[in-house]
């Protein structure tokens, strides 16, 4: 339990039991509406020991007539021995319509990355959804991210202001479509940051940086809020479609959830063995996006993913500059390919979605230096728009590529004039002859690497320094169920292959 100190009229803490555990702190009342114009202030302390729930609740009963409502919070960082977590206490705030998951009542979440927020009908700080501050219960979630052993002892200030709400903001979004693009390869970045969670861009920066890039394509992807959906509008325009989304970030794990329709949210506080997951995947999909992991392999605290893939429409395999986190993480999706080809599935799986998992890259920017569009994916879609360019995300019609610069064509024919690209299959006998051809522009000295479910078959000498080139090799569907290619720097030493330039999604070979 928690050790409470406070201002202001509480109630006894009470623990909630379940598959989310949570615990819901004494509270804070205020008196009724003052004048206008009027401030209301009132403070709560506590501290929480090592091994907290996940997420505490602070109750704030709220007038009626209020025109704002401000929080602030801090809390101490003590000394912990070498190798220990410090104290990381993340904040959001619910409505009076509650906190049960799905998030009816939510309002807001930043995380770590601020001290103090504010909302009212008109306005409100960045990661928070503007709104009339109504009458009844709100609760101030707090997220114990880590706690030093000597416990996390915090102190929350809540200022009501008194008065006319003024006038509900009415959210505009950007367009689902780029008038006049046609069928063709198009370029996104969809993991990214901006002040609406942890990331110190504003939308408007982050679309000049994708412009800049050569992007076609971003999606919003703010930590645990949609809060930025509403400020993209202004950004788009038939050069740079937008796409909103948001990256749930919970405690086992990230998920970026891609392309959603404006205004959802995703709920996001539960662990893999509550078994919720499925449910806000579904969400995801209910809402026309992607569920795509994120980073699978990271080591950050709570970053490494836990839920398993069988819901994941695609998984980000390459995160930002390449680090032996994304290495394992191509190592693990290709063991899924390979799965997947063995156990018969590479046509539809049993839920109307391939038996194979597409692979992509995006560059989770935040702030300077971090480079927009390092990674990028290429989508071949009919046209840019929403539609198209998650269709062809979820095909597997695609390759990553470390900038701009780098393109690849990569194709596969069979002797009658058979043909398939990328992330499709070429449906000849396991004996036919079979062409694997790839063209690159843009990644000079770069070696080509051929994979298998077999392993690495083909590994080309350097591209000229001009970075232009083909490469072909030729083998059957019996000696290879599917075949992928890896454009790889030069690498100073040793066994291991240099970071890479590009990497395609499969193309699978031979009849289902």
């Amino acid at each position: 339990m928690c050790e409470e100190h406070q201002s202001g009229i509480g109630r006894r803490a009470v623990l909630l039991t379940g598959a989310a555990a949570a615990l819901t702190l004494g509270g804070v009342s205020f008196a009724s509406a003052a004048g206008r114009g009027e401030q209301e202030t009132r403070t709560v302390r506590g501290t929480l020991p090592p091994g907290a729930p996940d997420f505490v609740y602070v109750p704030v009963d709220v007038p009626d007539g209020v025109r704002e409502i401000r929080v602030a919070y801090t809390y101490d960082r003590p000394s912990v021995p070498a190798g220990t977590a410090g104290n990381a206490l993340d904040v959001g705030i619910f409505d009076e319509r509650g906190t049960e998951p799905g998030g009816e009542g939510f309002r807001g979440w930043s995380g770590g990355a601020r001290t103090e927020f504010f909302l009212r009908a008109d306005d409100a700080t960045p990661g928070y959804l503007p709104g009339p501050v109504r009458e009844g219960t709100w609760h101030i979630a707090l997220g114990p991210y880590t706690v030093a052993p000597q416990g996390l002892s915090y102190e929350i200030t809540v200022t009501l202001t008194y008065g006319e709400p003024g006038e509900t903001v009415r959210p505009v979004y950007p367009p689902e479509r780029a008038k006049g693009r046609g069928r063709a390869w198009y370029r996104g970045d969809c993991h990214l940051h901006s002040w609406h969670s942890d990331g110190r861009r504003t939308p408007a920066g982050i679309a000049a940086l994708a412009r800049a890039a050569g992007l076609d394509f971003i999606n919003s992807s703010e930590h645990n809020t949609h809060s930025a959906h509403a400020h993209w509008a202004d950004t788009a325009g038939d050069d740079l479609l937008v796409l909103l989304g948001e990256e749930v970030t919970t405690r086992n794990g990230h998920v970026v959830a891609l392309g959603t329709d404006p205004g959802t949210f995703v709920d996001w506080r539960y662990r893999a063995r509550d078994d919720r997951f499925g449910r806000f995947a579904r969400r995801v999909r209910d809402a026309g996006g992607l569920v795509v992991p994120a980073h699978p392999h990271a080591t950050c605290i709570g970053c490494n993913w836990k839920f398993g893939f069988g819901e994941a429409d695609a998984v980000e395999v390459w995160n930002g500059p390449w680090t032996p986190d994304d290495e394992v993480a191509l190592a693990d999706w290709d063991g899924m390919l390979v799965a997947s080809v063995r156990g018969g599935q590479g046509g539809r799986d049993g839920r109307g979605g391939r038996g194979w998992i597409p692979a992509m890259g995006s560059s989770d920017a935040h702030r300077d230096p971090d480079v927009v569009g390092h990674p990028q994916t290429v989508v071949l879609a009919d046209e840019l728009s929403r539609r198209a360019v998650l269709e062809g995300i979820r095909a597997g019609r695609s390759y990553v590529a470390e900038s701009a610069r780098v393109s690849v064509a990569f194709t596969a024919s069979g002797g009658r004039g058979e043909h398939a690209g990328v992330g499709e299959r070429l449906g000849v006998d396991r004996d036919t002859p079979v062409t694997v051809r790839l063209e690159a522009r843009g990644a000079p000295r770069c070696t080509v690497r051929l994979v298998t479910d077999q392993g690495v078959l083909h590994t080309s000498a350097p591209l000229p320094v001009s970075g232009s080139g083909v490469v072909e090799w030729r083998t059957t569907p019996a000696y290879a169920a599917y075949v992928r290619a890896e454009l790889r720097h030069e690498t100073a030493a040793g066994p291991l292959p240099g970071t890479p330039a590009a990497l395609t999604n499969p193309i699978f070979l031979g009849r289902r």
